[in-house]
């Protein structure tokens, strides 16, 4: 099926659709699609902003001559039915949910900015505009099909709604369909992703001892990211308290004063380089004896759980050959009557267990007089690298950027992990430098390389090809 002229066709068709796909990607972005669970109802489970964007999703591919499947709101497909029939497919499988947008944006976050050859907002890289990157590769074999060149094998774009927040979506699929031959997921870099870390969440509870000095603390949106901003409301005369870097004070009124620390926000699975407002807010309460007594153990907690991202200083550091560090990263405090909590975030390598992570916090948690609540607790996922769908997909790539293509293993965790012979491919490019103002993935002014994009859609279209003509 590969050739020159297939090659060429592909380049041809790219450059006829690419408005229409930045429309399409722009029409996502514009839904705020955050789990919300407490406007969740029947048919609509992650709630109705998530819902609103996979109906847009679902519109979008039925305009594109795919044939749509809604699984009762928890996610849909859309398929270029191939001679193999339903049950034998390739699939690709993306997501329309986003995290919050948060704070710090130069751009209005949910709307496509195009500056300079990028393009920015909300869901731009992680994973509206790559969802609809598989949905045009889709489209351009829907159109071989519809001129008589039928798929040996069905092709399906599998429509996720809740990757950011746990992904339910899946399981509910798992259940009712069998697996894809083969599957990658859109969600992440290339050259190819053949392993990821095991996931894990948490949630430290204080005592009853909010109030005293501290009002209020808050800082964070998401468990899986590091939080670029942390404020804490306290008992203090605002000036009376001393200037420090990335700390902000102001009058709150009546004897309260706001304390706001600013960090580096970024996606918890890649620490490096960021410095989490929440360390920097505790740090600056102890050092100014804004706390009581029991407020003060809670806060030597969050001292330790940024002391590094690494669970050096929490006691559950790990590393292996296949995934390198453990990470562990201090993501969400809130006041909830009268008890602070604090979320933590880890991606643990193969030579440690949900089980250790959970006991050693556990006992992290008693000495500080706080509880400890375990969350989830995925194993870690890898595939071989050196199988033939692997090879195809980097072989393609490769072709098509001049770099080597090499399969790697991250943190972070992706749709993959789902499904028994999947991985993670592209779209965004580690070789492509992006501009200093551009932002990253659930940071603010998240942005995206309208070149790489077109680029990434080309290289799509081409290993699905190759994955057709494999023996699955």
């Amino acid at each position: 099926m590969v050739d020159e002229q297939f090659k060429r066709n592909v380049d041809a068709y790219v450059d006829e659709v690419w408005e229409d796909v930045v429309a399409d990607i722009d029409r996502l972005v514009r839904h705020d699609s955050v789990e919300d669970l407490a406007t969740a109802e029947p048919g609509k489970p992650w709630g109705a902003a998530a819902w609103g964007a996979l109906v847009e999703a679902e519109r979008m591919a039925e305009r594109l001559g795919l044939e749509v499947m809604d699984l009762d709101g928890y996610l849909g497909f859309a398929d270029v039915p191939g001679a193999s029939g339903p049950e034998r497919y390739v699939a690709t499988i993306a997501h329309t949910d986003i995290v919050p947008t948060g704070e710090g944006w130069s751009f209005p976050a949910l709307a496509v900015t195009r500056r300079d050859g990028m393009l920015i907002g909300r869901g731009v890289a992680d994973d509206k505009g790559p969802f609809v990157l598989s949905l045009y590769a889709a489209a351009f074999f829907a159109r071989l099909a519809a001129a008589g060149h039928e798929l040996p094998y069905t092709l399906r774009c599998i429509i996720g709604n809740n990757e950011e927040t746990g992904m339910g979506d899946v399981p509910y699929y798992l259940e009712r369909y069998p697996e894809p031959l083969f599957c990658f997921s859109p969600d992440a870099e290339f050259p190819l992703i053949c392993g990821e870390k095991g996931l894990y969440g948490g949630e430290f509870t204080s005592g009853a001892v909010a109030g005293e000095k501290i009002v209020e603390l808050s800082g964070g949106t998401v468990s899986n990211a590091i939080p670029g901003k942390a404020v804490a409301l306290v008992r203090a005369d605002a000036a009376s308290l001393p200037a420090a870097e990335r700390i902000t004070v102001e009058g709150a009124g009546d004897g309260l004063a706001r304390v706001t620390a600013a960090g580096i926000g970024g996606h918890a699975s890649m620490p490096a380089g960021t410095v989490n407002a929440i360390g920097v807010l505790a740090r600056y309460l102890l050092a100014n004896d804004l706390a009581g007594e029991g407020e003060r153990d809670f806060l030597d907690l969050l001292v330790t759980l940024t002391e590094d991202a690494y669970g050096c200083a929490a006691g559950v550091a790990a590393t292996d050959d296949k995934f390198g560090d453990l990470t562990l990263v201090a993501g969400v405090v809130r006041t909830v009557d009268g008890r602070f909590t604090q979320t933590v975030d880890s991606r643990f390598p193969t030579t440690t267990t949900a089980e250790k992570i959970t006991a050693q916090l556990t006992e992290l948690a008693s000495a500080h007089g706080c509880t400890y609540e375990a969350g989830r607790g995925e194993k870690p996922f890898y595939v071989s690298p050196e199988s033939p769908e692997i090879h195809a997909l980097l072989d393609t790539y490769a072709e098509y950027t001049g770099r080597e293509g090499k399969a790697f293993t991250i943190g972070g965790g992706t749709y993959a992990r789902h499904f028994a012979r999947a991985c993670a491919f592209g779209p965004q490019d580690p070789a492509d430098k992006l501009p200093e103002w551009v932002g990253g993935e659930h940071g603010p002014d998240e942005g995206v390389s309208e070149e790489s994009l077109r680029r990434a859609l080309k290289i799509y279209i081409v290993s699905i090809a190759r994955l057709m003509e494999l023996e699955l």
